[in-house]
């Protein structure tokens, strides 16, 4: 698909640093608090996969995990791929402008590995978001569009996190979906996702030019502060419009974010079906994306929190606990375990993509700047 001109911001492609000598955000870290995290990932381990397992009916229920249904673990399976490959489409879409020499396979790189330095950092995800910028600074795009995409990825993304929390947390309350429907975990949450949406809209009426209606008297230290106060507030009001400018004109972008979403929901689903009775859809949704929040906790790639999270919220909705324990661990075993290996390879193979950018720009056989940059 091709992307027209939107309507989001004044284009500034003027030359800047390519950040050549940026080094690659590292996957380790000290010795201490290496350390500390292994202890962490075992005592996690440790908890959910052999002491939880002894404890009353969630006994009963481990006791049939090697009688998994294997046709539904494969569907499971399946639904992980067709994840995988909905957050490529989302990543292209967005991050890489029409014509800009980022091929999908290196999208795959850069996302994969984003998503194994996710799992070694706490906060939602902070060191998959760093190296992805690295990878698209190197990559020879603009600090500003490379920022502005990011932010207009995330927005789309948890955009459609926060729409699914109202409408299956208010559909469940009003009855409109099948299941029962506890305030906590219903209505709460909705509340929450539509003051977040209505933060994140209010941004988009920010001006692009915000910098220099601060700085309109010229060059002196209060215009240069008013300028740099204003970097983030720009980036932000132009992430968002971009963002709603490809919800006005959907294309793959739209439609891998839905997938990514909704392939993970099924994973989960998938999950309870090969090991007994599954609970509505639109329950296992809004248990989901309540027990996401989770991932806000410092907890390296939310081990622990996400799995309580997710058994929590489904025990609310009156799933069996045993049950819901089972299906939460497996499912996090396609979700969040499987991709790290291949993540880790990703990781490596970067390296080397970023290595013969380098090379390729020195020779003159790529391009300094994005052609076409829309946002």
């Amino acid at each position: 698909m091709t992307e027209n001109r939107a309507p989001v911001q004044d284009v500034n492609v003027e030359a800047e640093e390519h950040d050549d000598d940026e080094e690659m955000p590292k996957m380790g870290i000290t010795r201490e608090r290496a350390l500390i995290f292994g202890l962490f990932v075992i005592s996690a381990i440790a908890f959910l996969y052999v002491i939880l397992p002894q404890l009353g009916d969630v006994k009963e229920t481990w006791g049939r995990l090697d009688e998994g249904d294997p046709y539904w673990l494969a569907v499971a399976f399946g639904f992980q791929l067709a994840a995988t490959f909905s957050y490529i489409a989302i990543f292209q879409d967005v991050h890489v402008p029409p014509g800009y020499p980022i091929t999908y396979r290196e999208s795959y790189q850069i996302m994969m590995a984003s998503l194994a330095a996710t799992r070694l950092f706490a906060a939602g995800g902070a060191g998959g978001v760093a190296l992805t910028a690295w990878a698209l600074r190197r990559s020879g795009m603009p600090r500003r569009d490379v920022a502005e995409r990011m932010i207009a990825f995330l927005v789309l993304i948890y955009g459609v996190y926060m729409v699914a929390m109202i409408v299956f947390g208010f559909g469940l309350r009003w009855g409109i979906f099948n299941g029962p429907a506890p305030y906590g975990v219903t209505v709460v949450p909705a509340y929450i996702a539509i003051i977040a949406v209505l933060l994140f809209l209010a941004l988009a009426f920010l001006p692009a030019n915000l910098g220099k209606r601060l700085s309109k008297s010229g060059k002196s230290r209060r215009a240069r502060l008013g300028r740099q106060l204003a970097t983030g507030p720009e980036r932000l009001g132009g992430g968002t419009r971009f963002a709603i400018y490809k919800v006005r004109h959907p294309d793959w972008a739209l439609l891998g974010t839905l997938g990514w979403w909704g392939f993970n929901v099924a994973i989960l689903w998938a999950s309870f079906k090969a090991f007994g009775d599954a609970p509505s859809l639109a329950v296992c949704t809004q248990a989901y994306f309540v027990g996401l929040l989770a991932n806000l906790l410092p907890l390296p790639g939310g081990i622990g929190g996400v799995d309580a999270g997710m058994v929590g919220a489904l025990i609310a909705f009156n799933v069996d606990p045993g049950l819901a324990v089972v299906a939460v661990l497996v499912y996090r075993g396609f979700a969040f375990w499987l991709p790290t290996l291949p993540g880790a390879v990703a990781y490596l193979q970067l390296r080397r993509t970023v290595a013969r950018w380098r090379e390729e720009r020195a020779a003159g056989r790529r391009p300094d700047t994005p052609a076409h940059v829309t946002i």
